[in-house]
């Protein structure tokens, strides 16, 4: 696969999680209140939490750091939202943004069957995943 793609790819994924991230934290009312109407609990909290963790995991996969790890942890993310915010179950006009989210997780996983493994370390964190 060109390594091109692959650099393209990473930032327009990351971009896709970079942007709502900053919404979560800059204009948080609507996420909030649609995540309370769903019966979360702990609604702001995970908010903040998801904000913060949607910029640190997009500027990773854009800057080509800790790919493989920012990639699972957004597998991890998408499905919690797809079961939480998404239940196509239970309202049927949700299966168009579960299946969306399908095909978000997809690519996040082959991205991270093509990133090099790298766990977090205070060593070289700066450096890109190629040059470790």
């Amino acid at each position: 696969m060109s390594s091109l793609s692959i650099i393209i790819g990473r930032f327009l994924l990351g971009l896709y999680f970079l942007v709502p991230g900053l919404s979560k934290l800059l204009a948080p009312a609507s996420q909030l209140e649609m995540m309370e109407a769903q019966g979360i609990a702990f609604a702001q909290p995970l908010l903040a939490f998801a904000g913060l963790s949607s910029i640190l995991g997009a500027f990773a996969l854009m800057t080509g750091r800790y790919v493989k790890l920012a990639a699972y942890g957004f597998v991890l993310y998408v499905l919690l939202v797809n079961i939480m915010i998404h239940p196509f179950w239970v309202v049927p006009s949700e299966l168009q943004n579960f299946i969306k989210n399908l095909g978000i997780l997809s690519g996040l996983l082959v991205l991270a069957g093509y990133a090099k493994p790298r766990w977090f370390s205070t060593q070289e964190w700066w450096k890109s995943d190629a040059k470790v």
